[in-house]
């Protein structure tokens, strides 16, 4: 049985078995859930985001995804995903199977906080891993079967995030036992993320007509780009924010400099777009303040707001040089995922070393310190150049290998053929769209010329370039 009361002042009072008591703050459990809420609509707000940025055609594969992950999540998170991150029996890598099924996940004090009880704290805990798989699965945008990413998430899940989760955020984990600052996720969200995502582009190869003329397309629908950012900086308050589980001084500056990267961060990433075409872009703006926030997470409960406008400059200038890599490499990351996340989460991290404060820190009353290198605690480095090299290297080795075995489980193979990239991921595994009618005139008329002159269509194959409807 539960045993908690509320005493005379209101606070909750929790009782185990053995007698030992704690209080918890409502407003800390209530700022806490809150936040909860706001990372869940950031899902969605991932999904929009990528289908703005996509074509027509595959434009409601990446809204269902979106949905789909936080579903697949959620039954690992309860099955097993959970116990694995955080449980208080973890190795320096991985958790045990302690709280499988969340079996004994309730009133007592979390592993994160003893400010909140355990069961909050799982329902926080899961957002974050909800959200981590849909930024890696936009390297499957356009080209993959949707069917076996299923599977792909709650594999890669176990797989790839638990045991970064793990030795980031558990109190038993090689990383933060000695020392890393990750207040909220650079390694374990954004550079696993981010580095999946590459992995998933080289497996994957490159989409019908890359290099040519085919996807020389623009983003189809910036308001979705727009709406996306929207979500993703509003939910961005309690993602940082509540990453202090606790109502108090130091979530209220986790806030701050989550906005103010974000803003610095899209302001640098247009400057930089508009000295080369003289537009003011919207797209360049939202990725800009989406890299910003991606910087400023590891950082947001350890730096001061000066250092804040240097972590949004910063990645609104790296992070958009690192969209050119995929020219140089090779490879079709056809969101610019690695260029975003992964090396914005590397960004964020050597940033924070530098300007982490010891005061900063303590603006929640209890939290102790060395800092970095603003307070001459000059070993902080090496541990977030470790802890991003880990970080970079094990998500790309363990995703790689999950793809290559799904590869030969037969009705697991994610390529899609090049029919199904003509017509559209949305039709082919869907059967349903975002729109009444998706054109597939442009994308075909290089293969319907007549001429070597490419100057007229052939008139027997013309009847079927018209645009479907759903209606």
């Amino acid at each position: 049985m539960v045993n908690v009361t509320y005493d005379a002042s209101q606070p909750l009072v929790w009782t185990d078995a053995a007698g030992n008591t704690g209080v918890y703050s409502p407003g800390d459990i209530a700022w806490v859930l809150a936040s909860t809420a706001l990372v869940w609509i950031m899902v969605p707000g991932v999904g929009f985001f990528y289908s703005g940025l996509l074509r027509r055609k595959n434009a409601l594969s990446m809204i269902y995804l979106s949905m789909m992950t936080v579903a697949v999540v959620s039954f690992q998170w309860f099955f097993w995903g959970f116990s694995l991150a955080f449980s208080d029996g973890a190795s320096l890598f991985i958790g045990d199977l302690k709280y499988f099924g969340m079996k004994g996940v309730l009133e007592e004090p979390s592993i994160g906080s003893t400010r909140i009880p355990a069961i909050v704290f799982s329902v926080y805990q899961l957002m974050f891993a909800a959200i981590t798989p849909m930024i890696a699965v936009g390297g499957f945008a356009e080209r993959a079967h949707l069917g076996p990413l299923l599977f792909f998430v709650f594999v890669w899940s176990t797989l790839v995030y638990d045991p970064i989760a793990c030795w980031t955020w558990n109190s038993k984990g090689w990383s933060f036992v000695h020392g890393s600052y990750d207040f909220a996720g650079g390694t374990p969200v954004h550079i696993s993320s981010g580095t999946a995502a590459l992995a998933i582009s080289i497996y994957l190869g490159k989409r019908r007509g890359y290099g040519t003329e085919v996807l020389t397309y623009k983003p189809h629908n910036t308001t979705y780009v727009i709406l996306g950012t929207i979500f993703l900086w509003f939910g961005w308050f309690g993602f940082n924010g509540g990453s202090a589980l606790a109502a108090n001084l130091r979530a209220a500056q986790a806030c701050i400099v989550t906005n103010l990267a974000a803003s610095v961060g899209g302001l640098t990433w247009m400057l930089w777009d508009y000295r080369i075409e003289k537009k003011w872009s919207a797209v360049g703006f939202c990725s800009g303040a989406i890299a910003g926030l991606v910087a400023i997470t590891p950082g947001s409960g350890f730096v001061g707001s000066p250092a804040a406008v240097l972590f949004g400059f910063m990645a609104g200038t790296v992070c958009n040089f690192a969209t050119q890599l995929k020219f140089f490499a090779g490879y079709d990351d056809s969101l610019d995922i690695f260029a975003s996340h992964a090396v914005g989460g590397v960004v964020g991290n050597l940033l924070t070393a530098l300007f982490a404060q010891a005061s900063v820190a303590g603006f929640d009353g209890f939290t102790v310190i060395p800092g970095g290198w603003l307070d001459r605690h000059y070993i902080q480095l090496a541990w977030h150049v470790a802890d991003s090299a880990a970080g970079l290297s094990y998500s790309f080795v363990v995703t790689t290998i999950i793809l290559w075995v799904m590869h030969f489980i037969p009705g697991l193979r994610l390529r899609v053929p090049e029919e199904t990239e003509i017509i559209g991921i949305d039709e082919a595994d869907m059967g349903e769209f975002a729109y009444d009618y998706v054109g597939l005139e442009t994308e075909l008329k290089p293969h319907v010329y007549v001429r070597s002159t490419g100057t007229a269509y052939d008139s027997g194959r013309n009847s079927e370039l018209k645009e479907r409807s759903s209606a």
